[in-house]
Order: structure tokens, then C-alpha cells, then sequence
């Protein structure tokens, strides 16, 4: 698995998982509650620097090394 995921956009995956892993653990109750669940996707997807449909198409937001 080549790292794919880099700077700003792995930054921004975490921050957002991890808030909606927060709004899940103080959310009290609620018919969507597990919604925010799908906060471990881009939370995992960020810390592993690895994003499978980055992969699958091709992208790529890593720095270059010369």
C-alpha cells in the first residue's frame, strides 16, 4: 500500500472523523445516531495515509520526492 493520502487532505480526514466520533459518543439518543459512526472511515483512511478509492482511480494528494 503506497501512501496516497497526504498534507492537507489527511489533516482534514482526521479532524472530521474524529468530530463525528465525538457527536457519536455525546450524542443522547436519536434514530441516526449510528450515522456518525462513519466517522472510523475517514478517521482510519487519514492515519493510514492510504485511501482505497484514491487508489482505485488513481488519485494521489502525497507531496512528490525529487
Amino acid at each position: 500500500m503506497t501512501k496516497n493520502v497526504g498534507g492537507i487532505d489527511r489533516i482534514i480526514r482526521i479532524a472530521l472523523g474524529a468530530a463525528l466520533l465525538l457527536g457519536f459518543a455525546f450524542n443522547s439518543g436519536g434514530g441516526y445516531s449510528w450515522l456518525y459512526l462513519l466517522g472510523i472511515v475517514p478517521l482510519a483512511t487519514g492515519l493510514m495515509g492510504w485511501c482505497p478509492p484514491y487508489a482505485i482511480f488513481g488519485f494521489n494528494t502525497c507531496s512528490m520526492k525529487k
